[in-house]
């Protein structure tokens, strides 16, 4: 046997090796805008988790809008956890097939939600239409972009957040709606998820305004297009607290719960936290928060239980077949 042959079989046993040595894999089923920030976080994760048992776990990412991504895993796809950016898509996962317990917010803290975020505007440097709140988006000749609040969770935030804006006004429910269809008839597109909409404004040219997560706006202001985008705070939003679970009749066939435990654990520790704060999302973390206070502009906001009683009559009264939404995208044709 030449020397050459001994050194692709050796290779070939350490390949296998290797393989065979790969304890865990997890899949992290996530929403639209969270790619970057959760490859930050499995990289701290395996490495903390390595240094405290000595074990090699590896974290795989699915991203797309929340609510199919939600669909997806009461279809089939084996989601160790789910990190998703409103409560009602990990309902779905409790109410087809029983994925998860009806009681899944309680089993971590600040009802399974390591961080907030809220919905702000991106404007084109200058601002030239002149956007300053949500007024502005009825306003005729403005185009906005906004994801569609069927199937992004993104969309659903930028709803309701308008409709509680009116709503803190005075105005009726009628009058909340009329503002809805004011707004979306000037939405030339309909996104399926947050980051769909944001390539369509930044970089196919659409839109004088976009409507999305503080963490997206964020990530625009932060980076190469900065000088071509500003960030605009509306005057009052919906604050937003993205949950996360483990989906536990997944894991407990893959006899995966004590990595995915760890995982979503390791998501509360200071130092997920910090990379939390580094992605433009809001820590819980109390001194985290604070470290980072300068970035995190004061914003006054309301939750979706103080404005619409909770999410599931959010989700019926909005969303569900036939909701004011239906409604609103009825007349904007």
């Amino acid at each position: 046997m030449t020397v050459y042959k001994k050194r692709l079989i050796a290779a070939a046993l350490g390949i296998a090796a290797n393989i065979a040595y790969a304890d865990t894999t997890l899949l992290n089923v996530s929403y639209d805008v969270t790619r970057e920030l959760y490859k930050d976080i499995d990289a701290a994760f395996v490495a903390d988790y390595r240094k405290k048992t000595g074990e090699t776990v590896s974290v795989r990412q699915s991203h797309g809008a929340s609510s199919a991504q939600a669909l997806s895993v009461t279809q089939g796809l084996q989601a160790d956890v789910v990190t998703m950016n409103q409560p009602n898509d990990i309902d779905l996962l409790a109410e087809r097939g029983q994925l998860v317990p009806a009681n899944w917010r309680s089993r971590l803290p600040d009802k399974s939600a390591p961080y907030t975020t809220t919905m702000v505007f991106l404007v084109h440097k200058g601002n030239p239409k002149q956007i300053k709140d949500w007024n502005d988006l009825a306003r005729p000749g403005v185009q906005v972009v906004i994801a569609n609040p069927k199937t992004s969770g993104n969309g659903r935030y930028a709803y309701l957040a308008a409709w509680g804006y009116k709503k803190q006004q005075g105005a009726t429910d009628a009058a909340a709606q009329d503002f809805e269809k004011a707004i979306f008839r000037n939405v030339p597109v309909l996104d399926t998820g947050g980051r769909g909409a944001t390539t369509t404004f930044t970089q196919r040219g659409i839109g004088d305004v976009l409507v999305t997560f503080e963490n997206e706006v964020g990530l625009m202001s932060a980076g190469p297009g900065a000088k071509d985008f500003d960030a605009v705070y509306p005057s009052v939003s919906l604050l937003a607290e993205p949950p996360v679970s483990i989906v536990d009749k997944v894991v407990d066939k893959r006899g995966t719960r004590k990595e995915a435990q760890a995982y979503l654990d390791f998501l509360f520790t200071p130092a997920a936290q910090e990379i939390v704060a580094q992605h433009h999302l809001r820590p819980r973390d109390a001194a985290v928060l604070a470290k980072h206070a300068g970035e995190f502009r004061p914003l006054k906001t309301f939750t979706v239980e103080q404005m619409f009683g909770s999410w599931q009559k959010a989700q019926q009264a909005h969303f569900a077949d036939g909701g004011t939404f239906d409604q609103v995208v009825a007349d904007k044709n």
